[in-house]
């Protein structure tokens, strides 16, 4: 919320107050009463509401590092060649998802369950997008930046700490240095 509130130019607490309401189909329901002007919405909820007639204020995705595949740094140094299947595997799943759209909607069915046709659509369309879902699966340090900054606020530990400590990028740059990447999207269209 902070994140979209800086994109939007207003400062948290003194321009908007912000109110815990609960999950995200209590925001929707607060948004559609009337309780609250804006909501923090996850994607499928926004495209309903949107269908509703209320308007996308900000994406806070690209701004934040909300997904990502974790270890021990111990892990790396014991098993990298694992490691580095794994890295190879996900650029290869991501290829999949963003170059076979009927695959890539049968497993937002699959995950999400059933959904308006057109809503589907649009999700897929949002998931798969590259500024979403990059070919290329670094990890994004500007994100890991907003995440750290609230954290600072108090605690010693996150001020102290650089978005690089918790990454170790090595293993999706040996494949995009090899044109790995590359090679799989030749000739796709952006």
């Amino acid at each position: 919320m902070r994140i979209a509130l800086k994109k939007l130019g207003l400062t948290p607490v003194k321009d908007v107050a912000i109110v815990q309401i609960g999950g995200v189909p209590e925001r929707l329901g607060a948004l559609e009463k009337g309780k609250v002007q804006a909501a923090m919405l996850g994607v499928i909820e926004g495209l309903m509401a949107q269908k509703k007639g209320f308007n996308a204020l900000a994406a806070v995705s690209q701004a934040y590092q909300s997904a990502g595949v974790a270890t021990t740094r111990r892990f790396i140094r014991e098993s990298p060649d694992i490691v580095r299947r794994y890295v190879k595997s996900q650029i290869e799943a991501v290829h999949r998802i963003k170059t076979d759209r009927e695959m890539g909607k049968r497993v937002l069915l699959k995950y999400l369950g059933p959904q308006d046709k057109e809503v589907l659509e649009r999700r897929y369309d949002y998931a798969s997008a590259d500024d979403r879902l990059p070919p290329k699966q670094y990890p994004t340090l500007e994100g890991i930046k907003n995440i750290l900054e609230p954290l600072a606020e108090t605690d010693s530990k996150a001020k102290a700490a650089k978005p690089e400590d918790f990454v170790d990028i090595r293993f999706i740059k040996e494949l995009d240095e090899s044109g790995f990447v590359d090679d799989l999207y030749k000739g796709r269209k952006r």
